[in-house]
């Protein structure tokens, strides 16, 4: 393997050994354990969206009913492929100040008992919010019904138990909490699942987005023979994510995430100007935190003010129609540090001064560091 160096600071590997299908499955394996399945893994050559459309494509048949539960943008994406598939979608829609109540679930599928696949994102991070998965899966499982899970944002920042939870498709990337590569995603899929991908005559065939290709061509042939050449940059990346995060204890992970996301929320009570997005704390996601930028101030102007005074920090706008009220402190993989914590509300204080708000810096300094400190105390 040959090393070279880009723009004087950037390694370059070259001339890599072929990855084989051994160390591959190895590494299907690792992730299989990350997200607690014993069901098959697929890892795919791209991201978490290929993998994600490809469990919709292949499990949703035309003339079926589909529930699609909308807490941000990616729960919107999935109802224009559903639709697409054929199926009639009907669609529950939390505000993107809080989580989804599993009571909403178990009422939608009372009154359309022909519903047969849910489609959720357990965390959001373009919103700030999560949605409490062990007890949506507990009324879905209940009905028969099979539940896809969006786990990219949340893997590694929270909790993920996909058998326990009685996920049947549950697609992880590395971007985010795991602080790997984008370009490769992962997708476990139940033996509910792969009956159901089985009986869909739509089920993509000789396709990038055939769940099937790969269980005939892959798993049924007891992972001996890739069907492809792996991007191999990617699942080695993907592969020293996963155990970066074994040796420091998924635990320990998930509380980094906990007290970057307390911390935020902590600090901006106190600073003056913007407020939490998400209202309540057990709904606001580990892996970025959604600010309501003050009535008199354009968001984007106060995330332009802050980047004036420490371009380092994980601080942008948020998207879309949300551009102009949302600032979104983005905490996942390596940005799960006090230090970066502390480094965001300083430039966010920096640049609400800038604009004339006032602001109190060191309460909020002494506020996110209380608040850090006691969720790591309390694991």
């Amino acid at each position: 393997m040959t090393a070279v160096t880009a723009n004087s600071d950037a390694p370059v590997l070259l001339d890599l050994p072929p990855l084989d299908a051994a160390h591959f499955a190895r590494i299907e394996d690792k992730v299989a354990a990350l997200m607690r399945t014993r069901s098959d893994v697929v890892a795919m050559q791209g991201e978490a969206l290929l993998p994600l459309e490809a469990c919709i494509r292949s499990a949703v048949r035309p003339g079926s009913t589909a529930l699609n539960i909308i807490t941000g943008p990616y729960g919107e994406t999935f109802g224009g492929w559903l639709r697409s598939c054929g199926a009639e979608v009907v669609t529950i829609s939390a505000p993107f100040t809080g989580a989804v109540e599993p009571q909403q679930v178990a009422e939608a599928l009372r009154a359309r008992p022909e519903i047969d696949f849910v489609s959720l994102v357990h965390a959001e991070a373009a919103t700030g919010n999560t949605n409490p998965v062990a007890e949506i899966g507990a009324v879905v499982r209940e009905r028969g019904a099979l539940l896809m899970l969006d786990a990219v944002a949340s893997v590694g920042a929270e909790p993920l138990l996909t058998d326990e939870w009685g996920v049947d498709l549950c697609v992880i990337g590395g971007q985010k909490a795991l602080a790997g590569p984008a370009g490769v995603s992962v997708a476990s899929v139940s033996a509910r699942a792969w009956e159901r991908i089985a009986a869909n005559e739509q089920a993509p065939r000789r396709s990038y987005l055939s769940l099937l290709d790969w269980k005939e061509r892959w798993i049924d042939g007891g992972r001996a023979a890739l069907p492809h050449a792996p991007a191999q940059l990617e699942m080695l990346a993907l592969e020293q994510a996963v155990d970066r995060i074994e040796a420091e204890g998924l635990d320990a992970a998930i509380a980094r995430h906990r007290a970057a996301a307390a911390a935020i929320r902590a600090g901006v009570q106190v600073l003056g100007g913007p407020v939490p997005y998400v209202i309540r704390d057990e709904d606001a996601a580990p892996a970025a935190t959604t600010l309501r930028a003050p009535a008199s101030l354009d968001a984007r102007e106060v995330v332009s003010a802050a980047l004036s005074a420490d371009g380092s920090v994980p601080v942008q706008a948020g998207g879309g129609a949300l551009a102009k009220e949302m600032i979104r402190v983005n905490h996942y993989g390596r940005a799960a540090d006090r230090g970066v914590v502390l480094a965001s509300l300083a430039a966010l204080a920096a640049g609400l001064r800038a604009l004339g708000a006032a602001v109190d810096e060191e309460a909020a300094a002494g506020a996110a560091g209380r608040a850090w400190d006691e969720v790591i105390a309390a694991h």
